[in-house]
């Protein structure tokens, strides 16, 4: 009788991605760039173990919102202090200096709220411009278009 193999943290081999999230929808692309984090996306996915691969996400102030979500999609946050809640909407993250928080907010609300969520977000580099210092780990470009554009054509029919 053969059991379910279950994988361990040493047997799991991480590759290195890199997707351009120039034009692709936010949600769709946070979502996809969450499932591989997680390690969904491969046969050897264990819901306990760490199996994701390392992301590098380039253009992420070129992401696109579709709809009024830009002025209506609104993140609070509280400082801790009294009287401390803050507010931001989309298009002021965007303008901001730091427009990549956008996707690292959303990217981070889909994995799981515990330590190996947290060890799986280490994994996620985004940067607002077309340059990354990660080079020398090779990463392969990963068109998450193609993703995007199969679940919507299904959908569709």
């Amino acid at each position: 009788m053969k059991l379910t193999q279950s994988t361990k943290a040493a047997d799991v081999k991480r590759a290195w991605y890199v997707v351009d999230a120039t034009g692709l929808p936010h949600g769709r692309l946070s979502s996809e760039i969450a499932k591989i984090l997680r390690g969904k996306n491969k046969a050897s996915y264990t819901p306990h173990t760490d199996c994701g691969d390392n992301i590098v996400v380039i253009n992420a102030d070129k992401v696109r919102l579709s709809g009024r979500k830009l002025d209506q999609q609104v993140f609070h946050w509280h400082t801790g202090y009294v009287g401390g809640i803050k507010t931001i909407t989309a298009r002021k993250t965007l303008e901001s200096a730091q427009p990549e928080r956008l996707i690292e907010r959303s990217v981070e609300r889909m994995l799981p709220k515990n330590v190996l969520g947290r060890e799986m977000f280490k994994k996620l580099f985004v940067y607002a411009g077309a340059e990354h210092p990660h080079a020398a780990q090779a990463p392969a470009a990963l068109d998450i278009s193609k993703l995007i554009a199969k679940k919507t054509k299904a959908a569709k029919e």
